[in-house]
């Protein structure tokens, strides 16, 4: 468990965001001003190939966009799922959260209404994307699709100086994925859960493996009875994968993040190695690792001989 956090989020290429978000709560700023800075961050950068700009495309070549931000005080969610061309889903999703109804909006609907409130729109897929997809064979088949390959889902759970707590979660899903096909990212209780007066949870891999267990819910429902961020990650992600397996199911690949009201922080995987970031209460911003081997996880802050030997994010 790591103490003393006031901000996570999944993967290596959430660093540069989340560095940047770091002094805005160090402004005393509301919580969401730094989650949307750190998920806008991974958004706008081309290089990244599973979120935003440069998002990896479905089958059909479109680079289809989910977005989700819940807000820990109220329990408002909003949501947007398969989208193209808006600039930045999450601030979409962030608008629809003050919203009792019409809070989670697919495809066109969602565009009409992120068109009326003047959000930017753009091309979302880059040359790279485009290049990749044609290189690409589109005969494999869909039921085999699996997540990671490229990183995956931004997650950024963050809590600010008056102890508000929120999540948001950008993506654009897996490669090659139907038309159409939501995973579990604009789903609370699934993709993120956020809940001030516990904690907030989020995750980020095969989404129809996460929203069979309903993952982020199950582990702030954890930390609701006691447990502590790292073994509630833990315990749920142990307890999903012995389910799967009394049903012979095979699980893709999940990865998880916590962390609950006084600031503590974990994090559980299925891989060999899921990186994470976490700011602390002093706003210092540090890469960390999760690895899973042979069932046991591991935290670990990496050096620069494993960022050198690392082929991930």
């Amino acid at each position: 468990m790591i103490k003393n956090c006031c901000m996570i989020s999944t993967w290596k290429m959430s660093l540069l965001g989340m560095k940047r978000a770091a002094p805005l709560l160090k402004r005393n700023v509301p919580v969401h001003e730094a989650i949307l800075m750190a998920v806008k961050t991974v958004e706008d950068d081309p290089a990244i190939s599973s979120v935003g700009y440069g998002g990896l495309p479905n089958l059909n070549g479109e680079v289809e966009l989910d977005a989700t931000y819940m807000n820990g005080d109220t329990l408002g969610f909003g949501g947007v799922m398969s989208v193209k061309n808006i600039k930045n889903p999450i601030e979409v999703a962030f608008d629809l959260s003050h919203y009792q109804r019409n809070c989670l909006l697919s495809d066109i609907g969602a565009t009409r209404y992120a068109q009326s409130k003047g959000f930017a729109f753009q091309n979302m897929l880059s040359p790279e994307s485009k290049k990749r997809y044609d290189q690409t064979d589109k005969m494999r088949d869909s039921e085999m699709l699996e997540a990671y390959k490229e990183h995956d889902t931004v997650c950024v759970i963050g809590m600010d100086h008056r102890r508000s707590m929120a999540c948001g979660v950008s993506t654009s899903g897996l490669f090659l994925k139907m038309p159409g096909r939501v995973g579990d990212s604009p789903i609370i209780g699934s993709g993120l859960y956020a809940d001030s007066e516990v904690g907030c949870a989020a995750a980020t891999g095969v989404g129809e493996d996460i929203m069979k267990g309903c993952l982020s819910f199950s582990i702030v429902e954890k930390m609701r009875n006691g447990m502590d961020p790292q073994t509630a990650c833990e315990t749920a992600l142990q307890q999903h994968l012995q389910r799967f397996l009394r049903c012979n199911h095979s699980c893709g690949s999940i990865s998880v993040i916590a962390m609950d009201c006084y600031g503590n922080a974990g994090a559980a995987t299925t891989l060999s190695a899921f990186p994470f970031v976490v700011t602390d209460q002093n706003f210092s911003t540090q890469l960390y690792v999760a690895s899973n081997i042979g069932g046991k996880i591991s935290i670990f802050q990496p050096d620069q001989g494993w960022l050198n030997s690392y082929r991930g994010d």
